[in-house]
């Protein structure tokens, strides 16, 4: 076998241990209580936090190590994806909402959200998704109306990853219902606010533990020191963040293809069947050669669109290229991984069947794969 392309550096390899190291204690042992009962216990996120491995790129002025260095985040989503830990919603919480705050934030929001955020103390959440807009952010309903001091938000989200567990949200709203995506804003809205409800921690095909939920938001003011980057800049603001998000998926869809292949290769040499292990028949050792090829070629594309990510040359086409092809692959890997398993991958104590089910979700939150290609067809004139 070819070596793993790396792009890795012994720092990396070092946190990588750590990671290993906090996995296997605090994640592992419980991670099939947390699938039963929908949700991670938030002594889980204060773990994490005294760790160091939550909101890495975070200020050291605001508590964090301000490490510019998205190595690093990937490190964390394979080591958590190598035993199948699906529920620490951490990915949603550094790579994606935190950032926001970082980039949009003023002095007094940072230094008012950001160290708990670092910590574990503080779960973030972001609010876009309603019961008639997904992907159309410009279709969302959710408004708030300017009141002087400040904004009366009402509107309804679902699908909220972090909804249960989450002290902060941010919620997309539209300020200016008429100014389509110019009338689109962020606002901050904090646990315990009068008019924030929590619905139901939703019943999904996988990733049980990972608390997803519904939010509603009934007349709550939300005062205008919670309004993060300025009014009306919401949708631009989501756009710019958003090929950090689609690199993040996309890494998380690498970890698992190789995760997969490992997973296929044990059961293919331990597997007889007519005298032999059933890796021996052609057929699945064509199909376990084109895998192994695959999941090479997905390495080096992520591996480019995060050191391009990291450099600050990763723009919207190519974290829409990575994210829905990297995707695609491991949802057709797990499917080809259950079928080479037979009758035990269709079982859930089998970890292909659990990578099966948690698998689905990929090619569906951050964009589904059908409005990646929308963007890159824009891109291409078309």
């Amino acid at each position: 076998m070819p070596t793993k392309p790396s792009i890795y550096e012994a720092e990396h390899e070092d946190f990588r241990a750590t990671c290993r190291a906090f996995i296997e204690k605090e994640v592992v042992p419980f991670h099939d209580q947390w699938e039963e009962a929908g949700i991670v216990p938030r002594e889980l996120w204060t773990k994490a936090g005294d760790a160091g491995l939550l909101c890495f790129d975070v200020e050291e002025e605001y508590g964090g190590p301000g490490i510019k260095d998205f190595r690093f985040n990937a490190v964390f989503h394979e080591e958590l994806t190598r035993v199948g830990a699906s529920g620490p919603g951490f990915f949603v919480h550094t790579d994606i909402i935190v950032p926001y705050i970082s980039h949009l934030g003023t002095p007094e929001q940072k230094a008012r959200w950001l160290p708990g955020c670092v910590s574990g103390e503080t779960i973030t959440a972001i609010a876009m998704t309603e019961p008639g807009a997904g992907s159309d952010l410009q279709g969302v309903r959710t408004t708030a109306v300017d009141q002087g001091d400040h904004y009366l938000l009402n509107g309804t989200k679902t699908f909220i990853s972090n909804g249960i567990n989450a002290d902060l949200v941010i919620v997309v709203c539209k300020t200016n219902p008429e100014a389509g995506a110019h009338g689109v804003s962020l606002l901050v809205v904090e646990r315990g606010m009068a008019g924030f409800e929590r619905g139901r921690n939703l019943d999904k095909m996988g990733m049980k533990a990972q608390d997803t939920a519904e939010l509603s938001f009934t007349d709550v003011r939300v005062p205008k020191e919670n309004l993060l980057g300025e009014e009306g800049s919401g949708f631009v603001s989501l756009m710019t963040l958003l090929p950090q998000e689609r690199i993040s998926v996309a890494s998380i869809a690498v970890g698992a293809l190789e995760h997969v292949l490992d997973l296929c290769l044990d059961y293919a040499r331990e597997r007889e069947a007519f005298g032999r292990p059933i890796g021996r028949f052609q057929h699945n050792s064509f199909l376990l050669a084109e895998m192994a090829t695959e999941a090479y070629l997905a390495r080096l594309f992520v591996n480019d669109a995060i050191t391009q990510l990291n450099a600050g040359t990763a723009d919207t086409v190519l974290a829409s290229m990575a994210k829905w092809w990297t995707t695609e692959l491991q949802k057709r890997f797990v499917d080809q991984g259950v079928q080479l398993h037979g009758g035990y991958g269709y079982m859930m104590e089998y970890p292909i069947a659990k990578a099966y089910v948690d698998s689905r979700i990929q090619t569906i939150y951050g964009g589904t794969t059908e409005v990646q290609k929308l963007i890159i067809s824009r891109f291409l004139g078309l």
